[in-house]
């Protein structure tokens, strides 16, 4: 789950918590709350710009302030003891050893419940807080990824599980015959290593990816464990689904390895009609400026040259998320939206949402897991704490009742919540 909503009306629901993205006692109570709901995980992402919408949009935005993940992951992992903590960190804007050293650290700290969501970053203006005048090409993004994630692996796999042996008689530590050096030099990247921590509880963190567009799909399918998807009909699922599991069995992977979760908007009621108002509500709170805020930077471009009662013009290819532009331009025509429709629709939240009582909500749940659309779900609340709140108390029962999630946590690892194998060591047996 998010800790709190991408909805952009979301914080000034009546109730709501405000600062709950930057207020370190409300985001202890939402991961402990979830962690009674025995969620596989929070999932805290990461932004290293502001956003690159216009001012008049980012000054209504709740995502201008937040924690750094790794910075904020250790400390809940202090106040919990078995949900798992993913933390994004992009692969276009840090250093491959920098971030194979904090995950596997969080690894131990969490005692093996930590997982990396590996990101090329969108957003073009990150690209001027690193040193650079413009942000790297889509295709050279997922190229270095891809070199990342080899280096990042190859790092954690530095010594072998054994390798720390901690004789006091002896006085002899460890085996330097079980370090290995990984000594990469690529393309992209050049590390030499060993990494300065010991191999990660659970071997690797999970590792989780997000991209939707073709090369996302790809390295998906080569190195993902968790896929958090984009959420649209059942049919787009279950193509998606279908896509990136084929290209990983074509990988020699096993597809049952992956685990695939869209983003759902949750908004739950006693009844039917309830819950839609509640979801009425919220979308209400979407100020125009945010809406058009929210559809420039789905398209990578500034949306405030449109007309607002015209249909969308052609969308130039930007360096921007392709699968967001797509998943925007494919919307608007799909259902003839004008511009100003088109924005309130992205404002708010276009996605995926499963609006309604538990029992439904329960339903739509079942019909997506028995029909091959997902493995899971990758929860968003309308609001918080009450609509989190509401989730777990109302609908996990209901989901429980039906044998459609745990009643309890049967291991201790964030591989143990989503049944996968803990990774060998490429260099030793």
């Amino acid at each position: 789950m998010r800790p709190v909503s991408i909805h952009t009306g979301a914080w000034r629901y009546p109730g709501a918590w405000a600062d709950a993205n930057f207020n370190f006692a409300r985001l202890k109570y939402l991961i402990q709350k979830l962690e009674a709901g025995k969620f596989d995980a929070f999932f805290m992402a990461d932004h290293l710009a502001l956003l690159n919408m216009p001012i008049e949009a980012l000054r209504r935005s709740h995502t201008v302030t937040s924690f750094d993940p790794l910075t904020l992951l250790p400390a809940l992992a202090a106040v919990t003891e078995r949900i798992g903590l993913i933390a994004t960190a992009s692969t276009t804007y840090n250093d491959a050893y920098h971030v194979a050293r904090k995950f596997a650290s969080l690894d131990h700290i969490s005692n093996g419940r930590a997982g990396w969501n590996l990101v090329t970053t969108a957003n073009p203006d990150a690209a001027l807080n690193f040193g650079q005048d413009a942000h790297m090409a889509h295709g050279e993004r997922y190229k270095r990824a891809r070199e990342f994630y080899d280096v990042v692996t190859g790092l954690w796999d530095s010594f072998a599980d054994d390798a720390f042996i901690r004789d006091q008689e002896s006085g002899i530590f460890w085996d330097p015959a079980r370090m290995h050096v990984l000594d990469h030099k690529g393309p992209e990247l050049s590390v030499r290593g060993p990494l300065n921590v010991a191999r990660p509880v659970q071997g690797w963190p999970v590792i989780v990816q997000a991209g939707a567009s073709d090369a996302g799909r790809q390295i998906a399918a080569e190195t993902a464990e968790m896929v958090f998807a984009a959420g649209g009909t059942l049919a787009d699922a279950q193509a998606f689904y279908a896509d990136v599991k084929g290209r990983a069995a074509r990988y020699g992977r096993d597809p049952e390895s992956i685990k695939i979760l869209p983003g759902a908007l949750v908004v739950v009621g006693d009844t039917v009609a309830e819950a839609r108002a509640a979801r009425d509500h919220l979308d209400s709170l979407v100020h125009e400026d945010s809406a058009i805020g929210s559809l420039s930077i789905a398209l990578g471009v500034d949306a405030r040259a449109f007309d607002p009662d015209g249909p969308l013009p052609e969308i130039p290819e930007t360096e921007a998320s392709k699968s967001g532009r797509e998943r925007a331009i494919n919307l608007a025509r799909r259902e003839g939206l004008t511009v100003r429709q088109l924005a309130q629709r992205l404002g708010g939240y276009a996605g995926l949402a499963l609006v309604g009582t538990p029992e439904t909500i329960a339903d739509e749940m079942e019909q997506w897991l028995d029909g091959r659309g997902c493995d899971g779900f990758n929860i968003m609340f309308p609001h918080v704490p009450a609509g989190l709140d509401d989730f777990v108390d109302k609908v996990v029962p209901e989901l429980q009742r039906r044998g459609l999630f745990r009643q309890d946590y049967e291991g201790t690892t964030l591989r143990d919540h989503l049944g996968l194998k803990r990774p060998e060591n490429r260099f030793f047996p």
